[in-house]
């Protein structure tokens, strides 16, 4: 029976086939960071400031063990070890998103390497569509800022190497190409990489002057808020487009 865990997005639980509903912020904090450690023991201290981390209750050894106590039963047995240091117990073929998005991005950045763009473009899709939603939407602490400062830069590279996959296939995904290389400029736009993939597929549409101006986009952008200049891979890439 499936595990599958959602951390990206409304938090979503099934364990070997079961549901699980996580009521309150503080239950769901409890149990997304025990999810995103479940390969270590993680101290009770620990989990206190990933709770609380701004303001705990007085009680806050007593309001840590009702929340483990409710956690335990919903889980069922075996599944929280420990009592001064605690691990969630997972199946083998548990899928969590969180693990989910750098894995493919692995599998994408392997696959270029091997020049199999199709296997690259479904890697990058899979990691850039967990990755889009926010880590545990709707809360914040600084564990989950930080956890979503790390998506934001895997949904980033995703998209870098789904217009790069969707380049070489050519044909139909050059349009791909260029909405993938427009988010990117759009998210990120100090990012050189977003400009050229852009650059390349509007050449590829035979939009040559709309690829100038994105270029000249870029080059007065970098001039006035950095005072520099583009790389030499994009300045290389200007100059392919006026020969």
């Amino acid at each position: 029976m499936a595990t599958r865990i959602q951390l990206c997005g409304g938090l979503r639980t099934t364990i070997e086939g079961i549901a699980l509903e996580l009521r309150g912020h503080q239950s769901q904090r409890l149990f997304a960071y025990l999810v995103s450690h479940h390969l270590r023991a993680s101290s009770r201290q620990e989990l206190i400031e990933a709770v609380w981390p701004d303001d705990p209750p007085r009680a806050v050894e007593s309001a840590l063990s009702a929340l483990l106590s409710k956690l335990r039963k919903m889980l069922g047995p075996g599944r929280l070890e420990g009592r001064h240091e605690l691990r969630l117990v997972l199946p083998e073929n548990a899928w969590i998103d969180a693990e989910a998005a750098p894995a493919a991005i692995h599998r994408a950045e392997a696959a270029i390497g091997r020049c199999d763009w199709p296997d690259a473009w479904v890697a990058a899709r899979i990691a850039q569509h967990i990755a889009l939603r926010p880590f545990l939407a709707g809360d914040s602490t600084p564990w989950i800022e930080e956890r979503r400062r790390q998506l934001e830069g895997i949904h980033l590279r995703s998209l870098e190497l789904a217009a790069q996959a969707s380049l070489e296939i050519g044909a139909t995904e050059i349009a791909t190409a260029e909405r993938t290389a427009r988010t990117l400029v759009r998210l990120a736009p100090f990012r050189e990489s977003g400009y050229r993939y852009l650059i390349q597929a509007l050449r590829a549409r035979d939009n040559r002057a709309e690829a100038l101006q994105v270029y000249d986009r870029l080059r007065c952008l970098l001039r006035d808020e950095l005072g520099v200049s583009p790389s030499p891979a994009t300045q290389q890439l200007h100059r392919n487009l006026l020969t």
